[in-house]
């Protein structure tokens, strides 16, 4: 009997997994959970080929495990759904999220970085998720969305308590759904009003965005498009603020990649790839098989809730030579932590201009720092890992 044990919900675990996902793909590369009734997929090849078969690993269950539901849930999220419904819906949200809308913000992101980390200079130190990384992201997607100025504090802040983790609920919790509520609510009341009065932001774009189909003109409902607004804020500002979380620690404890950024900027753009790698922020998605399948001599029912590793798969050594290894140079074609096929993250292109652009103008300003240990506090949920504190002395 192995006393293999793996649990998405245990903080202490969650805390240093790798020698435990390291097991997991040796020993069992198919791992059951009998206590929430999953199996896991821990591989990079089971991951990515899971991602890659959409037919078989639905996501129109959910794909968080608190509130996965055995039959297809009623979601307007194109997340937890499948073909053909998130084809058509994917394909309206990218005409008004455009990569010109996304580069044309990257002088803007600069200047939310300067007004956030100027006033640092000289300080001593401070937190760099509270202070900076948490606030960035959310701030670019106001900017994006049309958010008018006067709302977006108060937008950032209720943004914030959407993420609100209970002791006891967890992510599922009265705090976190009443925000969201409201956000549904503004969205939805900002949205009417671009379709009586049009402005150059991306609500006016969803609004008026439409694509042909065998029924005709196919153009977003409000609801539609408030749904897609408030994903683009959940899952954009959570992966943003961690990721750069992440990337902070990671450089002050490897400080000599630090040092090779910090001399070459144009090594930015693959630390950020390297620390998405190698410290995925959702490092966990969920599935549901619509029949059986046979992976690593196990058999796997259709209807089996399927948990991938994310996190894993960027340290699987089937994949990445040395993958322990920090290694801003590292030289490699792909990694799972934004997704693949046809549920790829499609916001993956301003993430990755916020992160690069965010350790940029930090590196700029801050070549060097430490981490105060004893003061930080992590994030943890069952699909989201990093840094909540992150205090730093410069």
């Amino acid at each position: 009997m192995s006393d293999l044990y793996w649990d998405p919900f245990d903080k202490v675990l969650d805390v240093d997994p790798y020698p435990l996902w390291r097991r997991m793909r040796d020993e069992q590369p198919v791992y059951r959970n009998d206590k929430f009734n999953f199996f896991t997929f821990s591989r990079y090849a089971d991951v990515d080929g899971a991602h890659l078969d959409p037919a078989t690993y639905s996501s129109a269950h959910g794909t968080v495990l608190e509130i996965m539901t055995p039959e297809p849930m009623e979601s307007g999220y194109m997340i937890f759904m499948d073909q053909p419904a998130h084809t058509t819906l994917r394909l309206l949200v990218s005409r008004a999220f455009t990569p010109r809308r996304i580069s044309a913000l990257e002088d803007y992101i600069r200047k939310l970085c300067a007004e956030m980390l100027d006033p640092q200079i000289g300080a001593g130190g401070f937190d760099y998720v509270q202070d900076f990384s948490a606030q960035l992201p959310s701030k670019v997607i106001s900017e994006l969305i049309g958010v008018d100025p006067m709302d977006r504090e108060e937008i950032r802040h209720t943004i914030d308590e959407t993420f609100h983790v209970d002791e006891d609920k967890g992510m599922i919790n009265d705090v976190a759904f009443n925000a969201a509520t409201r956000l549904h609510t503004y969205w939805t009341e900002q949205l009417e009003a671009r379709r009586k009065a049009p402005r150059d932001d991306m609500m006016t774009g969803l609004v008026q965005a439409e694509v042909a189909t065998d029924e005709g003109t196919r153009r977003l409902t409000t609801s539609e498009a408030a749904d897609f607004t408030n994903l683009l804020v959940a899952a954009g500002t959570e992966t943003v603020a961690r990721m750069l979380g992440f990337a902070c620690d990671l450089l002050a404890a490897h400080p000599d990649q630090r040092a090779l950024v910090a001399a070459d900027p144009s090594l930015v753009r693959n630390a950020v790839e390297e620390t998405l790698r190698y410290e995925a922020p959702s490092p966990v998605q969920g599935r549901v098989t619509t029949r059986d399948v046979e992976l690593h001599g196990t058999t796997i029912p259709a209807g089996s809730r399927i948990v991938l590793l994310t996190g894993s798969a960027g340290r699987d050594e089937r994949r990445y030579p040395d993958p322990d290894r920090y290694d801003v140079r590292r030289r490699f074609d792909s990694h799972v932590s934004l997704g693949h096929g046809i549920h790829f993250c499609l916001g993956a292109a301003l993430a990755r201009m916020e992160g690069r652009v965010g350790l940029e103008e930090t590196l700029r300003r801050f070549p060097t720092w430490e981490v105060d240990h004893e003061n930080v506090t992590r994030l943890h949920t069952s699909t989201v890992r990093g840094y909540q504190k992150l205090p730093i002395v410069l």
